[in-house]
């Protein structure tokens, strides 16, 4: 209770002119910042950790008024996120306002999610960076909520003293959405939350949400004996399609048709006809978080099946290589994957998480079976890639292998 105490109390220090019943509006909003954060073990931060969130000081010039230029007919994009996977948006309005005599420009978002609930749908997504990012603020830039309700006459409040770090700045394992350059304001906004000075959490897995499989998975996973290959989704058919671009849920651990699931899955995967060296369970129709994985790593290369994987560290050395997909026909691209990542799942027997670090090849067929857990496809990485730079190391380092060993 005392991090709390002093936490209120470094929000009554406040610029002159300010009136009293803003600063306890912002101070009753930080306060509901703090409870939040502070909820369990498994949140974001530890209780002790509270005491390293701060703000700046309430300024009532960082509260403006916004004239919404709503967009129509707008296309779908990957937003990235912190954990290297992506999220899917697109830009609900454009959102013009005045600040400290500048006019500016802010784009906010929503979330085309298949899986929203009514609940969720009202809400919208308003990143921001500005030149305080990275400094006094976090890197990753901030975030302000909006709500469609919000907007009345087509103007919409935009108060920057309530910008607030994502959940990836106090903890690992979360899928924060970074803003795009398009949000980002030239001039410092000095408003809102600082930088989280505090030490990082390790976020384990929450296995209190994994689900078991729906009636028509269980369908699906007994239509066909045990071990024989299933069908595989293909993006060329439009229903197959939505299965694939829909995000997974994790699977309890210890449900009993698995064992069959993960037969039929791989009896698919090794189909001499159109063999692989990974597959997804929504390649096969079932949107849960399972994979077998080809472990070129390992001595006899052996297939390997993982329950609710999870890629936590991705490395900054890339590597291209050229991949396919059972679920594209007749297509091969050169895509830029993290040389190594450090990789978390469920084991079999018990549910306990295991985690271990892996490279080269085998790194790449784990992020392209992750990724289609997320409803992202490989096409997505190589749009990904034309909107980044990257630096060729090929004449600064000499790689090699001895004559004689595999390589992809």
């Amino acid at each position: 209770m005392k991090y709390l105490i002093l936490f209120i109390a470094f929000m009554i220090t406040t610029l002159p002119g300010i009136s009293q019943q803003y600063i306890d509006e912002i101070g009753q909003y930080r306060q509901q910042q703090a409870q939040s954060l502070r909820q369990s073990a498994k949140g974001p931060i530890a209780d002790h950790n509270i005491q390293f969130v701060s703000y700046f000081p309430p300024d009532q010039t960082y509260r403006v008024t916004a004239t919404a230029e709503y967009l129509n007919n707008e296309p779908t994009f990957r937003m990235p996120t912190s954990d290297g996977t992506s999220k899917e948006f697109k830009r609900f309005a454009l959102l013009h306002f005045m600040l400290k005599g500048q006019s500016f420009t802010l784009p906010v978002y929503e979330n085309v999610s298949r899986f929203q609930s009514p609940l969720q749908s009202s809400y919208l997504f308003l990143p921001i960076l500005d030149k305080t990012t990275g400094e006094s603020t976090y890197e990753s830039g901030r975030y302000i909520d909006i709500q469609r309700q919000d907007f009345e006459n087509e103007q919409v409040t935009i108060d920057f003293n309530k910008a607030y770090n994502p959940y990836c700045a106090y903890s690992s394992g979360y899928r924060c959405p970074q803003p795009p350059k398009e949000n980002y304001l030239n001039i410092s906004i000095e408003a809102g939350e600082k930088k989280y000075t505090g030490p990082k959490n390790q976020r384990e897995q929450d296995h209190t949400m994994a689900k078991n499989f729906t009636e028509k998975e269980q369908d699906l996973i007994l239509t066909g004996k045990a071990d024989e290959k299933m069908y595989v989704l293909q993006t060329t058919n439009e229903q197959d399609s939505t299965v694939l671009r829909t995000q997974s849920d994790d699977i309890a651990y210890n449900d009993p048709l698995i064992k069959t699931l993960s037969n039929r899955m791989f009896a698919t995967v090794r189909d001499p006809e159109h063999p692989g060296v990974g597959i997804a369970a929504p390649q096969v129709g079932i949107n849960k978080n399972l994979i077998w994985v080809q472990r070129f790593d390992k001595v006899g290369q052996p297939f390997e099946f993982y329950i609710n994987p999870k890629i936590v560290w991705r490395s900054k050395l890339l590597r291209k290589g050229s991949e396919g997909c059972l679920s594209i026909p007749d297509r091969k691209e050169d895509i830029i994957r993290n040389y190594s990542i450090r990789i978390q799942y469920a084991a079999q027997s018990t549910g306990k998480q295991i985690e271990e670090l892996v490279e080269g090849f085998t790194a790449v067929i784990f992020q392209h079976e992750v990724d289609h857990l997320y409803g992202i496809l490989y096409p997505d990485r190589l749009q990904e890639q034309k909107e980044k730079e990257t630096t060729i190391l090929n004449e600064h380092i000499e790689f090699s292998v001895e004559k004689g060993t595999f390589v992809p």
